[in-house]
């Protein structure tokens, strides 16, 4: 049986999507974070708070929460084909083939479970047949940017939504390597909040804003990929 999420109030879908219940396989990236600490990089929670940190304000805000929010915007505009677009200039951003392979992975689970539980929108169902017709790779953050919009959350909420999202993964990484109890996560949590609300700036973002420059945390997602001992999958 499907149903018409986009019918029902947004802040519920939101806890949707926040929620780990979520069967996205999103907990098996760790976006490099396993490398950082494979090469004892990082050593204690002030380390780890600004190595997330960094990731925010120099990857995950100004490429990837860009992608999300053009993608709600074309969607509140109804101009499905620029998904295409921007979903093609987000992959050519991504550098490590890992971490192109985790987003466009998370993006068509997202997808797909968003399709069999409930109706898609002609936008969405639409992208949903370009990706699997292989016409366009379905990266997550266009996915849940295009997602969001059809769900009526707002364009600033999705982007902290998705920033929210990533910390929480990548903390939980960390967490499972085995370097950080609960409460030390939880705190560097906390201290990241600051971060996440931060990347709401990217809400009026056009697609020439969109770019990259992370250069230590690409190479460590490159080192990843050929690294013996690894737990994730980016």
């Amino acid at each position: 049986m499907t149903t018409d999420t986009h019918n029902f109030p947004s802040l519920l879908v939101a806890f949707r999507l926040a929620d780990s219940f979520l069967p996205l396989g999103s907990h098996t990236a760790s976006y490099g974070i396993e490398q950082y600490l494979n090469e004892d990089r990082v050593e204690t929670t002030t380390d780890l708070t600004s190595l997330i940190a960094d990731y925010l304000q120099s990857m995950i805000g100004p490429t990837e929460t860009v992608a999300l929010a053009c993608a709600h915007r074309t969607v509140k505009d109804d101009v499905p084909s620029e998904l295409l677009t921007i979903d093609q200039r987000l992959h050519a951003t991504i550098l490590p083939a890992e971490f192109r392979k985790s987003s466009v992975t998370i993006g068509d689970r997202l997808l797909s479970v968003f399709a069999t539980t409930d109706s898609l929108p002609p936008v969405l169902a639409e992208f949903y047949r370009r990706v699997d017709d292989e016409k366009t790779h379905g990266h997550f953050p266009v996915v849940l940017g295009a997602l969001t919009a059809a769900s009526g959350i707002d364009r600033q909420i999705a982007c902290q939504l998705h920033g929210y999202m990533f910390v929480t993964d990548v903390l939980g990484a960390a967490q499972r390597i085995g370097r950080f109890g609960h409460t030390a996560i939880q705190q560097t949590l906390v201290d990241l909040f600051p971060d996440i609300a931060g990347l709401k700036q990217y809400a009026g973002a056009e697609l020439s804003d969109l770019h990259s420059f992370a250069p230590m945390a690409e190479i460590m997602g490159m080192r990843h990929e050929n690294a013996e001992r690894r737990l994730f999958m980016s």
